[in-house]
C-alpha cells in the first residue's frame, strides 16, 4: 500500500509567494491529484480547503486553486491535527478552543475530589486528561501567543490546583520542559530534518543562534528552542 506521509509547508520569511514558489505549489497539488487518480481514489474537492498565509506588503491577489475543474474553497482558518491555524497566524481561536475543552474536563476532576480520591490520583487524572489538552501543540503557539490568551489557560491550572490542593507546573514551565525535551531529541537525531539547526559554536558550550528578520520567525519553535538550550545549565552531552 502507499500513502501520503508528509505535509509540506513553504517558508518564505514574510516575503510572500514568488512566481517560482507559486508554480511549485501548483505542481505539488497536481502531483497529489495524479497520485489519487493512479491509485483509484476519489479526492473530494468539496471537503478540500485552501488557506493562504501571506505577510508581504500589499499582497497580490492569489489566483483560485482548481482541482479537476472545480474551485477549492479558500478559508481564513483551518484545523490541522487538532490545532486551529489562521491566515494571520494568530492563536486566540486555538487557545479559546483549548480553554473550553480543559474547562469542560474540570467538572470530572471536581467530581473525583468529592469521592475523596488521594491527591496522587487526582494529579494523575489532571495530567492525563486536562494538562494534555492545555499543552496540545504548545511548542507551536506559546511564544507567539498573547499574554491575555496564555492567562486563560493559566487560570485553568490555578483552578485545578485549588481543587486538588497541590502545586502544579505553570503553563510556562510546561512549555519550557516540553520544548527542551523535543529540542534535545532533535539535536541528537542526525536524520531529523531540523537537526542541522542545532549547531554548536566552536567552544562547544553553546549552540549557534538562528538569525531571524521578523518577530514572527523569532517566536517559532526552532529559534526559541535554541535559546532555551543555550540558557539551560551546562551538562555533558
Amino acid at each position: 500500500s502507499h500513502c501520503i506521509q508528509e505535509v509540506h509547508w513553504t517558508q518564505i520569511e514574510d516575503n510572500g509567494l514568488g512566481h517560482s514558489e507559486l508554480a511549485n505549489y501548483r505542481n505539488e497539488v497536481s502531483r497529489l491529484v495524479q497520485w489519487y487518480n493512479n491509485n483509484n481514489l476519489f479526492l473530494n474537492v468539496g471537503k478540500t480547503k485552501e488557506i493562504v498565509i501571506d505577510f508581504s506588503r500589499g499582497p497580490p491577489q492569489h489566483p483560485p486553486l482548481t482541482i479537476n475543474g472545480a474551485a477549492v474553497d479558500r478559508v481564513n482558518s483551518t484545523k490541522f491535527l487538532g490545532t486551529t491555524i489562521t491566515k494571520e497566524l494568530k492563536w486566540e481561536q486555538n487557545i479559546g478552543s483549548l480553554t473550553k475543552k480543559a474547562q469542560q474536563r474540570m467538572y470530572f476532576l471536581r467530581q473525583l475530589k468529592k469521592f475523596l480520591l488521594p491527591v496522587k490520583m487526582l494529579v494523575n487524572f489532571y495530567t492525563a486528561i486536562i494538562e494534555s489538552i492545555i499543552t496540545s501543540s504548545i511548542m507551536i503557539w506559546f511564544s507567539a501567543a498573547t499574554a491575555r490568551d496564555k492567562a486563560k489557560l493559566q487560570r485553568v491550572i490555578h483552578s485545578a490546583e485549588k481543587v486538588i490542593g497541590y502545586s502544579l507546573p505553570s503553563l510556562k514551565e510546561l512549555y519550557v520542559s516540553r520544548s527542551r525535551r523535543r529540542a534535545d531529541k532533535t539535536a541528537a537525531n542526525p536524520s531529523h530534518p531540523g537537526n542541522e539547526l542545532f549547531r554548536s559554536l566552536p567552544s562547544g558550550k553553546r549552540l549557534r543562534s538562528i538569525r531571524t528578520r521578523t518577530s514572527r520567525r523569532k517566536d517559532s519553535f526552532y529559534p526559541t528552542a535554541v535559546s532555551l538550550l543555550n540558557s539551560a545549565p551546562l551538562t555533558p552531552r
